[in-house]
């Protein structure tokens, strides 16, 4: 009789040929399978999970420097305390546009003046999250209804004289509806910020890496003025960035070439995009804090301290694309400027586009080609 069992099952206790043969079991490899999978899902759901505290821990960061970081700043009394403005909300910067004069002067201890050197205004969208920045030449020959035809950087220095005249504290409004009157906007708001401000800010994101375009040399020892730059890429700090948006002219030898309004309104243009740039950057974020400290003594602004958390957390990562820049430019003669009537035309609908969210952001700069000479 044979003792083979055929193709009868193994008896009970016995061992199969293919379990002989170390073959594995796979009902067991199924197994192994089934909890190197469960393993793998544990560890990606940590991961995940510490993301997101991450993610809540910087927000909560965030939101707590947003809180504090304003409680100096605003429209302040002649004691220097900020006056408490609360703002209603429908005219809050998160859900309606606003439009601001942004001035910066040439104050310094030095010399006491302040004429405004930069002269800007912005209208920003909450609901298209743009921006439209108009800036003005400062010799622009300013010929308006209800004011003695001047200089445009002419007119902030003379308000702020009568104020301290008359004990008054109306220079910025002052600036704000001779603005709106030129540009055909309601200006709403007005930031002063001197040379020390600006130095300040840029310091403050430790420094902006910008492409210098020109040679440049200029020394005034009356105020301490030294602008001595180079051609290229180069990383400034914020006395040098100050220098390369101020270059006028040269008195060096050899002399470098001068510049013009125009020209000097596309570098304030570019500095002020590689700010933005660093701002955004998480090491500016953990900075705004100390930024906002650095200019509070060189800035004064009539934007209430609700209204910036409000601007703050609406255009915080604003894409740059979505910010357009036009400079106005004109014709040069001495001592004035003459603005192009079209470009003016331009700057006057693209604020107005802004406002009602039809603004088109092709181009990040927007430069006019200009006949214009250096100016003196």
């Amino acid at each position: 009789m044979s003792t083979t069992t055929g193709g009868l099952p193994p008896r009970a206790g016995t061992k199969s040929k293919t379990q002989k043969s170390g073959n594995p079991n796979p009902k067991k490899k199924q197994k192994k399978k089934a909890s190197g999978f469960k393993r793998f899902m544990q560890i990606l759901l940590i991961v995940v999970l510490l993301a997101i505290v991450g993610v809540m821990a910087y927000a909560g960061y965030l939101y707590y420097q947003v809180q504090g970081m304003f409680n100096g700043v605003g429209p302040k009394d002649s004691g220097g305390t900020v006056i408490s403005q609360p703002v209603a909300p429908e005219k809050s910067a998160k859900v309606k546009p606003i439009t601001m004069a942004l001035l910066g002067t040439d104050y310094r201890q030095e010399t006491g003046t302040r004429l405004t050197d930069v002269v800007m205004v912005a209208t920003l969208n909450p609901d298209t999250k743009s921006a439209t920045i108009v800036s003005l030449p400062r010799d622009t020959y300013l010929q308006l209804e209800g004011y003695i035809p001047n200089k445009l950087n002419s007119y902030y220095p003379k308000f702020y004289a009568k104020d301290k005249k008359d004990g008054t504290d109306l220079a910025m409004s002052e600036m704000k509806t001779l603005l709106g009157k030129y540009l055909g906007v309601d200006v709403e708001y007005t930031t002063v910020l001197n040379f020390q401000g600006f130095r300040d800010v840029v310091d403050s994101v430790g420094g902006i890496d910008i492409n210098v375009d020109m040679k440049m040399c200029y020394v005034d020892k009356a105020d301490g003025t030294n602008i001595n730059l180079s051609t290229g890429q180069q990383h400034l700090n914020g006395a040098n960035s100050l220098d390369y948006v101020r270059y006028r002219k040269s008195n060096c030898s050899p002399r470098t070439q001068g510049s013009d309004d125009f020209s000097r309104n596309q570098r304030q243009n570019q500095v002020l995009n590689a700010v933005v740039d660093k701002i955004q950057s998480f090491s500016g974020v953990t900075k705004l804090g100390s930024i906002i400290e650095s200019v509070d003594k060189n800035m004064e602004t009539d934007i209430e301290g609700e209204q910036f958390k409000n601007l703050l957390t609406t255009y915080w990562d604003i894409p740059k694309q979505n910010i357009k820049y036009m400079p106005v430019t004109g014709d040069w003669k001495s001592p004035y400027v003459y603005i192009n009537e079209t470009e003016l035309a331009n700057a006057k609908k693209a604020l107005q586009d802004e406002l009602a969210g039809t603004a088109t952001h092709t181009d990040q700069f927007d430069q006019p080609a200009s006949t214009s000479k250096p100016s003196q």
